[in-house]
């Protein structure tokens, strides 16, 4: 049956399934020394569901296994993000965000493999998971064999780097599990030393605060002032940790058409996107993981970007017609862009 599981997921493109037991009390620790710390900033819901998160049989009760997938996402056609982070006029998005929402794209393969595996098997007892409750999805894909943890916290391959989704099917069957595979990292810490914010604190250890994905994403308030240069050209995401790290010389490009570049996000100019409505934003946006940040804070990251661009008259006079915005967030990052042009 396990290797059924496998040859079915390959068929609905994952580019690997593993399956591991329940047993997290090695990481339980380490998760809540993290949040103890504060390293989870605005992001309550890491801490809501106290120890389910590493205790799935509390969180789907029956639980015995975890079957993970890994789903790769870089687009075969996009500009290359190293040109797009050197342009500090182009803005900057996350490599996974450029196409279709990865929740639904991850959730209705899984679906269907859980739905394939009961045909075969009879009733059994699941639920499957995209990024979407209390699951430690890198601690079970570790146990899983699918990778091991990088530095940077992402799980690392071999064969595909870390360009890749994460999904799991929490199930009652008592299937037969994977071997973890150890770390491949060794003294290499490229992807902290990169890190714009230094938000990798330790090896293994994020100080999400800092992080610009959080920063650009989860934060629903004002961007610290000593951050806002940091950020450049990144409004939405940040990809630095995964673009110097070795072992994505080997990652595999997405074979899925969801996942290509939607709406030229791979090279878009600052004040082309910042021009935008609301109505736009919306619009062009339907079925974007970037929507879920809403219009308000798409105007906020890009005007710090913007603040962070060498001056220009495009740039002061888009900004300008920003500075009556209803939304005090906007004001603020438009009044604080505005003085950088005029002073850098």
């Amino acid at each position: 049956m396990a290797q059924k599981i496998k040859q079915w997921g390959h068929e609905l493109g994952f580019a690997a399934v593993g399956i591991a037991d329940g047993d997290l009390s090695a990481a339980e620790a380490g998760l809540q020394e993290w949040l103890d710390r504060g390293f989870h900033g605005e992001m309550d819901y890491m801490a809501a569901h106290g120890v389910k998160r590493s205790r799935p049989a509390e969180l789907v009760p029956g639980t015995l296994r975890i079957i993970s997938a890994r789903l790769d996402y870089f687009p075969p056609a996009s500009t290359d993000p190293h040109d797009v982070l050197a342009d500090a006029d182009a803005a900057y998005v996350s490599r996974y965000a450029l196409g279709r929402d990865y929740h639904k794209v991850l959730r209705n393969r899984l679906q269907t493999l859980a739905e394939q595996i009961g045909r075969d098997v009879g009733e059994h007892h699941f639920r499957v998971f995209t990024d979407s409750a209390p699951v430690l999805e890198v601690e079970l894909a570790a146990k899983s064999g699918l990778g091991w943890r990088g530095k940077h916290t992402l799980l690392l391959n071999r064969q595909h780097g870390s360009w890749f989704f994460l999904g799991e099917i929490y199930t009652d069957l008592a299937l037969p599990v994977d071997t973890p595979e150890a770390g491949h990292c060794g003294t290499c810490q490229a992807c902290i030393d990169v890190c714009p914010t230094q938000a990798i604190v330790a090896p293994y250890t994020l100080d999400a605060r800092r992080c610009i994905s959080y920063l650009t994403i989860e934060l629903k308030g004002s961007i610290p002032l000593d951050l806002r240069p940091l950020l450049g050209n990144r409004i939405y995401g940040c990809d630095d940790c995964q673009l110097v790290c070795p072992w994505n010389r080997f990652a595999q490009t997405s074979t899925l058409a969801d996942f290509g570049v939607r709406n030229g996000l791979d090279s878009a100019q600052l004040v082309e996107l910042f021009v935008w409505s609301e109505a736009d934003f919306n619009e062009r946006l339907a079925g974007s993981p970037i929507r879920r940040i809403g219009h308000e804070r798409w105007l906020r990251n890009i005007a710090v970007a913007l603040g962070n661009a060498a001056p220009s008259p495009a740039i002061q006079a888009a900004l300008g017609a920003r500075l009556d915005h209803p939304s005090e967030l906007v004001r603020e990052h438009v009044a604080w862009a505005l003085s950088r042009q005029q002073t850098l």
